[in-house]
């Protein structure tokens, strides 16, 4: 090595800060909407039924109010446009795909509108209880072609993280029956005739999910976390994630 190789320094900000990568829309976004003034932080934690993700973001939410954080919390079925007539049109056990399809996405856009983005611009964290990746698995389980879903979904906003709590499917229904004590027609996959007993269709259902979520996630890169471990544990690996993007500015 010559002197001058030696000494050559390598600037400090090269190798202790992480490249920041500006918050983006999946594809053609909303129209109107500054990223450069969207300070906040969106987090999401993804998983099905049993998986452990309500009890996860309660314990987040603890922590970071804890640490002087000002948190708002999103979900499925939490818009005030078309909730109340989603859940009514669910009960009846008749939807088309592209009906329940659509519904959801009125219901993720109301909320991204309204909720989500004026959070973000007011610095606030958001932790999404899932997010359009759900939805886009529901679909494709269900057959729906991807293109369609990823226009669909193009104005939705990049997450600063997404976790997925990737639970075996017989471990989700022992812990939905020890909950509830009963299946959800739909979170079983009835509509697809996968099985007339609901148990095996759960079973099938919450595999073809997990499944769908796995090839999503090369897609996509978020993080697939253990969901199978005692809650204290996942809670640890969570936080110790969080922190690292709020690290990054």
């Amino acid at each position: 090595m010559t002197m001058a190789a030696k000494k050559k320094k390598i600037p400090p900000a090269a190798v202790l800060v992480p490249k920041l990568s500006p918050k983006r829309f999946f594809g053609h976004g909303l129209p109107g909407v500054s990223l450069g003034e969207l300070p906040g932080k969106l987090i999401v934690v993804e998983g099905a039924d049993g998986s452990g993700r309500s009890s996860q973001i309660a314990r987040l939410v603890t922590w970071l109010e804890g640490g002087g954080h000002h948190t708002i919390q999103v979900g499925l079925k939490r818009s005030t446009l078309v909730s109340e007539e989603l859940e009514k049109a669910q009960q009846g056990n008749i939807l088309s795909r592209t009906t329940l399809s659509l519904f959801y996405a009125t219901d993720f856009a109301d909320q991204l509108e309204n909720v989500i983005l004026p959070a973000l611009r007011a610095g606030s964290m958001v932790l999404a209880d899932r997010y359009i990746y759900t939805l886009m698995v529901r679909d494709l389980v269900r057959g729906m072609n991807a293109d369609w879903l990823q226009n669909i979904y193009g104005i939705a906003l990049v997450p600063d993280a997404v976790f997925y709590l990737e639970v075996c499917p017989e471990q989700l229904v022992q812990r939905v029956f020890a909950k509830t004590h009963t299946l959800d027609y739909w979170e079983s996959g009835m509509d697809l005739g996968l099985s007339r007993d609901m148990f095996a269709s759960f079973l099938k259902y919450q595999g073809l999910m997990r499944d769908q979520f796995r090839r999503l996630q090369t897609t996509f890169h978020f993080s697939i976390i253990d969901g199978e471990r005692s809650p204290e544990v996942i809670s640890q690996e969570l936080q110790r994630r969080i922190e690292g993007v709020l690290a990054r500015g």
